[in-house]
């Protein structure tokens, strides 16, 4: 490190945000990227620790120190290959990932951590913006073909390194457009669509083939799969929403949240789908129900289209604004987030239970919530939620949003039709390899782990390449990951 006090002297200066009365009226991006140079003085703040726990707690194991110093030096293309070579999509995960490093920083006991997510997205920007991020097909091609079902953060991935081995990759899609939950699922405010594009253009060159608007198991069948390929990746996610099975349900204007996302999105593009079937918060009081990240995404696409009033509510109890003893350092803490979504209007709240959804003419009108508190057993350890007497009230709702997660992948078509096995929560079960029940076909990503963050599914994507590589050709080739 140039100056190894620099922590002392340098504070924390994260990216801001355009103006909220700026942003709410379109869907562009809401970080402003910093300068280089601002990169390059939070790079300082790294300590160079004996053991870098920020290393440990990233599960793609990113060498965090060494490119937070390359940087510091100003030795932008070499902290860019030390971040290519553990992280596919770093653009993305700059931008979308919680940053589970930062919370085990060491630095972060006793003063804010390093602002590892931020450099990391300065490194990949600075990348693209002076042409280090350069087409590099494989210099020999092997004779094995693979085929990846599904282009999300996990599929991607693993085609990726796949192709780096010199095998042949093709990449099926059921959407139109590749990129599945980062194109369709997440709010252009957060990621705009043109990085993904951006992205996949160099895979293409480097010779990955994607094929669009195929639905395998239905429009292929399995049959096809094995006489064309040699390997099969299933990287489908976890489709499969949590329901809210109350009284009233049935009622018009309750809808998933990522049926609210993807439409959007898709308006956005310009994709076409049957406009009086789009779900607009135009004017209309919205309730999302789940206070996580897909529900604050829910709050930033109801402030964009208009809506009256937004209400989101969480049945847990509200978050503490620091880590507490139940999540000691470096545990990842859970602890009270506001996103940008949250900034731009709207109210929270917590230890709220729906009971029932009120209607008229078929249609909601209004949710019955209740308090709730949860209560500890002192035998078992355990949390048991419990409703508060005479807390009983209603919401004004003329839209509500189901943000509750997603409990396992789509059990018909593909996984139908191959008959893999199952574990006991519905998802994909897999050997320690990443190999189903049916020999070749492997699994990564939330259709084995079951609904997870995207760098978690960049993670599985690379280990199940690993294997799979290794299956194909009997030696490792790459590298694996933790």
């Amino acid at each position: 490190m140039k100056d190894v006090k620099a922590f002392l002297k340098i504070k924390r200066k994260q990216s801001e945000y355009r103006p909220v009365r700026e942003r709410i009226r379109d869907f562009q991006e809401v970080v402003v990227l910093r300068p280089s140079e601002y990169t390059q003085e939070q790079a300082d703040r790294c300590m160079d620790c004996g053991t870098p726990f920020c290393h440990s707690a990233c599960p793609l194991g990113n060498d965090i120190p060494e490119w937070n110093d390359l940087v510091m030096k100003g030795q932008w293309e070499k902290a860019y290959l030390s971040l290519s070579a553990t992280n596919n999509l770093p653009e993305v995960t700059g931008r979308l990932c919680p940053a589970l490093c930062e919370f085990a920083c060491v630095l972060g006991l006793g003063d804010d951590p390093v602002t590892i997510r931020e450099n990391e997205l300065g490194i990949i920007e600075h990348a693209f913006k002076h042409g280090y991020v350069k087409p590099n097909p494989p210099k020999k091609r092997t004779n094995k073909k693979v085929a990846v079902i599904g282009s999300g953060p996990a599929g991607l991935a693993c085609a990726d390194q796949l192709n780096k081995a010199g095998h042949n990759v093709t990449v099926f899609e059921k959407d139109k457009k590749i990129g599945a939950i980062l194109r369709y699922g997440i709010p252009d405010f957060k990621i705009e669509k043109w990085l993904l594009d951006r992205r996949l253009k160099i895979f293409k060159q480097e010779g990955i083939k994607f094929v669009t608007g195929v639905n395998v198991g239905i429009d292929l069948k399995v049959s096809e799969l094995n006489n064309d390929f040699d390997a099969v990746c299933l990287t489908g996610g976890a489709h499969t929403p949590r329901d809210l099975n109350i009284p009233g349900r049935d009622l018009q204007g309750i809808h998933f949240a990522m049926d609210f996302l993807v439409q959007s999105n898709k308006k956005i593009s310009g994709e076409k789908f049957k406009l009086n079937e789009f779900i607009d918060a135009k004017n209309k009081n919205v309730v999302i129900i789940g206070g996580g990240d897909t529900g604050a995404d829910c709050v930033g696409v109801s402030n964009r289209q208009g809506a009256k009033s937004i209400i989101q509510i969480e049945v847990m109890p509200k978050p503490p604004q620091s880590r507490t003893e139940d999540f000691p350092w470096p545990k990842y803490p859970m602890v009270l987030k506001t996103s940008s979504s949250h900034e731009e209007g709207g109210k929270r709240h917590w230890a709220l239970l729906t009971k029932e959804f009120i209607g008229k003419d078929g249609h909601v009108t209004n949710l019955q919530c209740v308090e709730v508190e949860f209560v500890k057993d002192e035998k078992t350890g355990r949390n048991s939620l419990k409703e508060i007497s005479n807390s009983s009230f209603m919401i004004e709702a003329d839209l509500v949003i189901l943000a509750v997660g997603f409990v396992h992948p789509v059990h018909g078509g593909l996984l139908s039709e191959l008959k893999v096995d199952l574990d006991e929560r519905g998802n994909v079960k897999t050997n320690e390899q990443f190999m189903t029940s049916k020999k070749g076909f492997f699994a990564a990503g939330d259709i084995r782990r079951g609904q997870s963050l995207i760098v978690w599914a960049i993670a599985e994507g690379r280990k199940a390449a690993h294997y799979m590589d290794a299956y194909l050709t009997g030696k490792e080739s790459l590298l694996p990951i933790k």
